[in-house]
């Protein structure tokens, strides 16, 4: 008898609770944080983006830890105000609630923007068709000080046509090993730039590439080549043939991580919010 009710009560069980897949779109100022990613093994516990929202999911998860996936691994400094991450949430939340409850645990330097129920097999990053960023660089004598966390500065005033030269350059598909920084886990370095413009409001440079993808401080390394072009200590054709060289030390410094934002991701409709 105690087997046939051991039994039954086993078919009764509930069985592990489904989650739900979702997506949410983050904003952050990165100057306090050591990039995007959990940096495992490390010596001392980075602070991290990840980090920060893994945190407060957990708590939302009873205590569970919430893995979840960004769109870019953005570097420390780097800001955000289009971060795209998914992940699976052990119960259901109406976006609404699951929005302000983020809000509500995450520390002030990130929030969340919007969120919905994503598409089965949606991921953040395997999923974007393509990502823009933003990079903002402030030129001249003298940075104002309430500028200097969401912008880079060079001292000296650029060359508005060599910059728009230089970032002519980048347009297309192309192998750019160039501007590729080590650490990264890239299997090719060859990307297809959909956007490269930059244009001058004022005396501040605004940058804008979007591609299907970036290196490692590809961008950053981008506005490296425009300073450089913008100051006259490199042609146009100087920086076309260390492109194809494919050989970083023949390319100019990356510049400032601060400058630099993840405006938005592009997904396929399929995955279209709502």
């Amino acid at each position: 008898m105690r087997e046939r009710l051991a039994a039954g009560e086993a078919r009764l069980a509930p069985g592990p609770t489904l989650g739900v897949l979702y997506r949410v779109t983050l904003a952050y100022d990165g100057t306090d944080f050591e990039g995007w990613q959990t940096q495992a093994g490390t010596a001392r516990q980075a602070r991290t983006v990840q980090g920060a929202v893994e945190d407060a999911l957990a708590r939302l998860a009873g205590g569970e830890r919430v893995a979840i996936h960004g769109a870019g691994r953005t570097d420390a400094g780097v800001h955000a105000t289009g971060q795209v991450a998914s992940f699976e949430l052990p119960r259901d939340m109406a976006p609404g609630d699951l929005v302000r409850a983020l809000n509500g645990l995450l520390p002030p330097d990130v929030r969340a923007l919007d969120a919905a129920p994503a598409p089965a097999g949606f991921h953040a990053r395997k999923s974007a068709l393509s990502k823009l960023y933003r990079y903002l660089l402030d030129t001249g004598p003298v940075q104002l000080p309430t500028r200097r966390r969401l912008a880079a500065h060079v001292p000296v005033l650029l060359d508005p046509a060599r910059v728009a030269a230089a970032a002519a350059l980048f347009a297309g598909r192309q192998d750019f090993a160039s501007l590729a920084s080590s650490g990264g886990s890239a299997r090719t370095t060859v990307r297809t730039v959909l956007r490269s413009e930059a244009r001058f409001e004022g005396t501040t440079l605004v940058y804008e590439t979007e591609a299907d993808g970036f290196l490692r401080k590809m961008v950053r390394s981008m506005v490296g080549a425009l300073v450089a072009a913008g100051r006259g200590a490199a042609g146009v054709e100087d920086l076309r043939r260390a492109l194809v060289a494919r050989d970083r030390r023949a390319w100019p410094a990356p510049a400032d991580a601060r400058g630099l934002t993840l405006v938005a991701v592009r997904y396929p409709p399929a995955t279209a919010w709502g």
